[in-house]
């Protein structure tokens, strides 16, 4: 794809000579992307991307895929820090309360095959912003459709598997396997789980939640090292 190129200053090199080996989703939480497109590109924001694509399906790039863009901030994912220099981050058009976009999904699925190809990244590096920094970031949020990314090889699927009995502690355990960071909250790590896996999940830890993150520690754990 060609984006409309509207370069940020908001960016650096990647440190330590790293690589990008995930890419993180995000949504904006922003009236519309003018908005948006505006505040990853001010100074004096310290933000940034490297793409944005809009409700309508136009797609802007701000920073080089090569350069080190300010999306992901603290967390970790496989326990590894400084997502910023490890990652593509591709912002959506979307406040975070409706549902994404035909046009814009059909640019997401047009857009991701290309960086996956680039950088060798595969459908377990294609990851929530949530994911990497339960509690601190919620984003793209239980409107975000996983389960269609993951039908065309750009995510990890998650089909529920059989897993133990409800217990917080095999829970915890369970995400930490599948990368969640270890000093995220019972709570925190419930909802960002969810949000993956079963958006629909509603109070305390279930059967279901349990099941539904089996299964996706199992597709992680199959994708060869």
């Amino acid at each position: 794809m060609t984006p409309h190129w509207h370069p940020s200053p908001n960016f650096g090199d990647r440190r330590n000579a790293l690589q990008p080996a995930l890419v993180v989703l995000h949504y904006t939480a922003m009236a519309g992307a003018g908005a948006a497109l505006a505040r990853l590109c001010d100074p004096e924001a310290e933000v940034s991307s490297h793409y944005l694509i809009g409700a309508d399906g136009t797609l802007w790039q701000m920073v080089r895929e090569a350069d080190r863009a300010w999306h992901a901030g603290a967390g970790t994912w496989c326990g590894l820090e400084d997502i910023n220099s490890r990652s593509i981050g591709i912002e959506l058009d979307n406040r975070g309360d409706h549902p994404f976009s035909e046009p814009q999904m059909a640019t997401l699925e047009a857009l991701l095959p290309e960086i996956m190809a680039r950088w060798g990244i595969g459908p377990a590096g294609v990851i929530g912003h949530s994911d990497m920094a339960p509690g601190r970031k919620c984003d793209p949020g239980p409107r975000f459709d996983w389960a269609r990314l993951a039908r065309l090889g750009l995510a990890l699927p998650h089909a529920p598997q059989s897993g133990c009995a409800i217990d917080p502690e095999g829970f915890r355990a369970m995400a930490l396997r599948a990368g969640y960071p270890t000093e995220a909250t019972e709570a925190d790590l419930l909802s960002a789980v969810r949000h993956r896996v079963r958006p629909w999940g509603r109070g305390p830890l279930t059967q279901e939640d349990m099941d539904a993150l089996a299964g996706f520690v199992a597709a992680h754990e199959a994708v060869p090292a």
